[in-house]
């Protein structure tokens, strides 16, 4: 699959966001998208999802999005929303089965592949343990695994999270992280809306550092988490380093 976005333009509020972003992407790869707080990251991925209207395009495999049927779309793209919560008192396993609505032929059961989809997200994820539990009994934490596992059950080969392991702890950051490696693994590309600049680098196989609504760098973690873009883009100083693991420490703001 390949997801090309060609001079991108979007305004919310009435406030320009996002200026004039290109990229392109192809076949399985982890891709983060990084960058200060309201730079264009979020507004960047509901464009690609195509929930926001925006100027320029949006392709998958020469496609565009914004043409695409609302199922076709969902088939296409996973999207799992920043701080996405769930209102009604669902049961687990039943929340995560919602992922395959898109491909569910009007009033039909699921078939054994949707069960089996909806398995291996739930296995994938690590919730089995609260299979059985109402969602609303679950912790903040708790219920983002959760969700995520409804956007893995999907199956789409393109999945677009936003700040997946904000509300969790760092186990749980650290297996999250590696789910989505995982996904990207089995032949499907993720992009993924990140804070950490750690859990980017050793996770990630290309970064995009958005500032002021354009894109200041893209390429291998290395190429773009360096001291002068840290500085120009978040205004901080920082230890980076490589060892059996990458790192990047913020030390102090640049003014």
């Amino acid at each position: 699959m390949r997801l090309a976005v060609e001079n991108l333009h979007a305004s919310l509020g009435g406030a320009r966001v996002l200026r004039g972003v290109s990229l392109a992407a192809e076949g399985a790869q982890f891709v983060g998208l990084i960058g200060p707080n309201g730079v264009g990251k979020t507004t960047l991925v509901r464009a690609v999802a195509g929930l926001i209207p925006f100027e320029g395009a949006v392709t998958l495999d020469g496609a565009p999005v914004s043409a695409m049927s609302p199922r076709a779309r969902a088939r296409a793209i996973s999207y799992l929303a920043q701080g996405e919560g769930s209102h009604w008192p669902l049961e687990i396993s039943r929340l995560v089965a919602l992922g395959r609505l898109p491909h569910l032929e009007p009033f039909h059961r699921a078939s054994p592949a949707d069960e089996a989809a909806i398995e291996r997200a739930i296995a994938l994820a690590g919730v089995h343990e609260f299979v059985g539990r109402d969602v609303l009994t679950l912790s903040g934490g708790e219920r983002s695994r959760v969700l995520l596992a409804r956007a893995l059950a999907v199956e789409a080969p393109l999945m677009l999270v936003d700040e997946p392991v904000s509300a969790l702890d760092p186990y749980h950051q650290l297996r999250i992280m590696e789910v989505l490696r995982a996904y990207a693994d089995e032949g499907r590309m993720v992009v993924a809306v990140l804070h950490d600049l750690t859990l980017a680098a050793r996770h990630c196989d290309r970064l995009i550092l958005l500032d002021n609504g354009k894109i200041k760098a893209d390429g291998a973690p290395r190429d773009v988490l360096t001291p002068q873009n840290l500085r120009e883009t978040y205004r901080i100083e920082a230890m980076i380093g490589e060892g059996d693991e990458p790192f990047v420490l913020p030390v102090r703001r640049a003014e």
